[in-house]
């Protein structure tokens, strides 16, 4: 099985053949009137192109072409190093979307060569003791700088988003076998929309954890999206495959967007995340409190533990724990680093470092 979200994506060459369907007599006729060399099947067209400049401009021109001509074009580019020209089994996509890693190339390029790296924030319990942590992607030490939130958005706007969702979850995974213990936990953010068929789509995060002959339950995949869940049963089908393998999941953001209690409610996380915006300064807010109780009454009811997230006083700290929170994130007890702090996860004693 394959889909458009696990194809291979090769870089954009600077010399190559551009392959377009369906044909469109149309279309055909406004191309060769600018005196390009146009060859055609009855499946495809395609024509030659120098450069990187010549083919937005290309694009550009087709792209407007399509709108007159109120056709959907898909497009599919070969470099002109490709020996299997004929071959068109690869991945076609949207002009925009081609149009868009043209225009994105460097960010392109970050997301394709891997130029990141997952940074690593302590989770603690109420005595304070790191028992995990957040897995939260950063650039690459000699890398492009680049926001998280910036290098997602392009990715979907390229046809992207599967590709850099599996990618970062596979550096996280790889990270934790290089610095974590067996028994830490790992949390991994992974994006529904980015997972077509789980049984497909998650083998590679499957099949990296049994390279590392890392264990199953110390990993804790959890859900961040920024666009309205469209299909829940979806979502449930995810967590299922996941829980089937041994490890648990996690709602994230919950009580700010999307990530309501009803969300919650339905889908019964292993673990449910309180949104930073909750958590700031709870301690002095009583609507704040409140939400925060319903989410730790609600939670109780299904087992699912509550982490506090954003936690950067301890008089937001001790709230929390007052009202049966068992877990906690934030500046407060340390930010994302390359590495983990050294340390006796296990000993009370130990504090993270600020």
């Amino acid at each position: 099985m394959n889909c458009s979200g696990c194809s291979p994506i090769y870089p954009i060459e600077g010399q190559g053949t551009l392959y377009l369907r369906p044909v469109s007599p149309a279309l055909l006729e406004a191309l060769q009137t600018k005196g390009r060399h146009i060859e055609h099947s009855e499946e495809m067209l395609w024509f030659h192109v120098s450069d990187i400049q010549g083919l937005q401009d290309e694009i550009e021109e087709i792209i407007h072409m399509e709108k007159i001509l109120s056709i959907s074009l898909t497009i599919q580019l070969k470099s002109t190093a490709d020996t299997l020209v004929h071959d068109h089994e690869g991945e076609w996509i949207s002009l925009s979307m081609q149009h868009a890693r043209i225009k994105h190339a460097d960010i392109v390029s970050t997301i394709l060569e891997r130029q990141f790296s997952s940074y690593m924030q302590p989770i603690v319990d109420a005595s304070e003791s790191i028992i995990g942590f957040e897995f939260l992607l950063r650039p690459a030490e000699h890398g492009r700088a680049f926001s998280s939130y910036e290098l997602f958005e392009v990715a979907r706007e390229t046809g992207l988003h599967s590709f850099l969702d599996r990618t970062a979850r596979i550096t996280a995974i790889e990270a934790s076998a290089r610095y974590l213990p067996r028994g830490v936990k790992r949390f991994v953010n992974f994006l529904p929309s980015s997972i077509y068929n789980p049984e497909y789509c998650l083998t590679h995060t499957f099949e990296a954890i049994e390279r590392l002959a890392l264990d199953p339950k110390d990993f804790v995949f959890e859900v961040v999206e920024t666009e309205q869940i469209q299909q829940l049963s979806t979502l449930q089908h995810i967590f299922e495959v996941y829980r089937s393998r041994g490890m648990s999941v996690a709602l994230d953001d919950v009580g700010a967007g999307y990530s309501t209690i009803e969300l919650m409610n339905r889908l019964e996380p292993d673990f449910v995340k309180i949104d930073r915006s909750l958590i700031d300064h709870c301690d002095q807010d009583r609507m704040k409190q409140q939400k925060i109780l319903n989410i730790v009454e609600v939670a109780k009811r299904f087992g699912g533990k509550v982490l506090a997230e954003g936690i950067e006083r301890v008089e937001e700290f001790d709230f929390c724990r007052s009202v049966g929170i068992e877990l906690a994130q934030g500046y407060y007890f340390g930010k994302p680093a390359a590495y983990p702090p050294d340390g006796p996860y296990s000993d009370p004693s130990y504090r993270a470092a600020r």
